[in-house]
């Protein structure tokens, strides 16, 4: 068996050398007359070991970070042991990712993104494969049963505005995803599109098969031309696999997905701003009523719901909506990702379900602050 070098993909990783790193691990590894695979993974979220090598030699995922390209020679030196100071232990018994309960993130850092084959061995497309044998008027229930609420800010119920635009009259229906996402130290949505984009895709067709709509569209932020790349990459792949189209999974019914760049407007990550966006007009806030449910894009009804809403929808599917409104207290249902980032030692994504405390998020698993100065301070968004 050849060793296995996982080496992110991702903005955050790329950004602090994981490029570097990729090619001086080949490098090495051919010098030395080593057989490895190099698999280029997403991010798992923990930016504060970025970037976090992982090795599998047949007993395990085990991780070192945070890499620099200096520390590469040094890591086949060691023989990826223990013994190095980088060294993190099994990849899941990091304390950070071990006391998260992951489910909309199970999968983000494990895989190659745009690997269908990845994707269907961990669960992949599921969630779709019991959709097609339901009706429109089961899969929304299947969501209102699960408790799911707009992950956008509003916490809206997502069953409920899918059942609004499930009972309105259109000769069009359509699916937007929100991914305009503007607000400061927010990358939650980014690291769905670039470590698990089947997910959202998954996500939006379920949409699409629930209310009748036959056209999805990802309205992604113009500075997240990674997330553009493996989105398109992902698209491409899973309607070549019979995930998108005219006939989806010979199930008879249609939906199409397609990319659009926003130009960098803020107002944009309003909804209705982005509607007017989307069709090729100033981003400007429409007055509601009409709600975009009722007269959206084009004046035709239309879902809209941003990357986490639809990136829930999957494993809902796939494990019933009982299993996801386990987790949360009272109405809020569900796990929710955190975003840690800031003056905090340890900055990253942690998905939790609702109902931890702030102090925890911020000293257990954000370590406190940077600088070692007291929290005086904490910005919640």
């Amino acid at each position: 068996m050849s060793l296995r070098i996982f080496v992110p993909y991702e903005t955050t990783a790329l950004s602090l050398g994981a490029e570097d790193v990729a090619t001086l691990i080949r490098r090495e590894a051919a010098a030395r007359g080593l057989d490895i695979e190099l698999v280029r993974n997403g991010s798992r979220g923990l930016c504060w070991l970025e970037p976090l090598v992982e090795v599998d030699d047949g007993r395990g995922r085990r991780a070192f970070g945070p890499v620099a390209p200096e520390d590469v020679a040094s890591l086949f030196e060691h023989g990826f042991g223990d013994d190095h100071p980088l060294a993190q232990g099994p990849t899941e018994e990091i304390p950070y990712l071990k006391r998260q309960q992951r489910v909309t993130f199970a999968r983000i850092g494990v895989t190659d993104p745009v690997s269908l084959a990845d994707y269907r061995a961990l669960g992949g497309f599921d969630g779709l494969e019991k959709a097609i044998h339901r009706t429109p008027q089961q899969l929304v229930d299947t969501v209102k049963a699960s408790g799911l609420r707009g992950r956008g800010g509003a916490a809206f119920p997502t069953g409920i505005k899918w059942q609004t635009v499930l009972d309105a009259k259109g000769a069009q229906k359509y699916i937007v995803c929100n991914a305009d996402e503007g607000d400061s130290g927010t990358f939650a949505d980014r690291l769905v599109m670039e470590s698990d984009p089947y997910m959202l895709i998954e996500g939006m067709i379920i949409a699409g098969l629930a209310v009748g709509a036959t056209q999805g569209y990802i309205y992604l932020r113009e500075e997240y031309p990674l997330a553009h790349e493996l989105l398109n990459t992902a698209i491409e792949r899973a309607r070549a696999a019979g995930y998108l189209g005219q006939d989806i999974l010979g199930c008879g019914r249609a939906f199409e997905l397609e990319v659009r760049l926003g130009a960098g407007a803020y107002i944009c990550g309003e909804e209705t701003s982005l509607l007017e966006s989307l069709e090729g007009k100033r981003g400007m806030v429409r007055a509601k009523p009409p709600l975009p449910a009722i007269n959206g894009l084009f004046g035709q009804p239309t879902v809209v719901n941003n990357v986490l809403s639809f990136a829930a929808v999957p494993s809902i599917l796939s494990e019933g909506p009982e299993h996801y409104a386990s987790f949360g207290i009272d109405r809020s249902k569900g796990t929710l990702p955190f975003q840690l980032a800031g003056n905090l030692k340890r900055g990253g994504l942690v998905e939790l379900a609702f109902g931890h405390r702030l102090r925890e998020l911020i000293e257990d698993f954000g370590g406190g602050t940077e600088s070692g100065r007291p929290v005086r301070a904490v910005q919640v968004g």
